[in-house]
């Protein structure tokens, strides 16, 4: 298979089909037609896919991506201290409040 397939270009490919996923919806959230190509046929199948773009969106595209952080390192470095702050509080706030209501209904309405 090439590249490229009348006027679509293959962007990129990812291991996973949720990287793939995000990063086509924010090229959509940016104005950019993506279509999408999983590599395995089968429903719910985690085998990876693949961008692809028009010609003429191929290099905003490519520009918009090639901003967003892949190393992990990288990304934990440019966090600042009050992210995690924000991120700690966040995980405890959401197990607070999940408390059983007894109602004495007995299971009727």
């Amino acid at each position: 298979m090439t590249d490229q397939v009348d006027n679509w270009h293959k962007l990129a490919r990812f291991d996973t089909n949720m990287q793939g996923e995000l990063h086509a919806n924010l090229l959509r959230n940016n104005g950019i037609t993506v279509s999408l190509q999983p590599l395995s046929a089968i429903p719910g199948m985690n085998s990876g896919i693949v961008l692809w773009v028009e010609d003429t969106d191929l290099a905003s595209a490519q520009r918009i991506l090639d901003t967003i952080p892949t190393d992990g390192a990288a990304l934990l470095d440019e966090m600042s201290d009050a992210d995690f702050d924000a991120l700690s509080a966040t995980q405890s706030n959401t197990t607070q409040g999940n408390s059983i209501i007894d109602d004495n209904n007995g299971g009727t309405l």
